[in-house]
């Protein structure tokens, strides 16, 4: 059991288009490739919202301290 060879990966593009119609295959493409489109755009938009995102140091004003204590004793 090799690797398939061009013949047995055209049969199964032959059976697939029988199966699902080119008609079909091409929409699926598009939403597929809409999807990966979005979601470039999605990631592009996420990093320029981080960086204007100002970072925020910790004073001392805001700095909770918190002694932990043991109740069983």
């Amino acid at each position: 059991m090799g690797s398939f060879s061009i013949w047995h990966w055209l049969i199964v593009l032959v059976i697939v288009m029988l199966v699902f119609g080119t008609k079909k295959l091409r929409n699926m493409g598009s939403d597929l490739g809409g999807a990966v489109k979005g979601f470039k755009e999605g990631m592009k938009t996420g990093d320029e919202k981080t960086e204007q995102i100002p970072q925020q140091t910790a004073s001392a004003e805001k700095t909770v301290d918190v002694h932990a204590k043991d109740v069983n004793k």
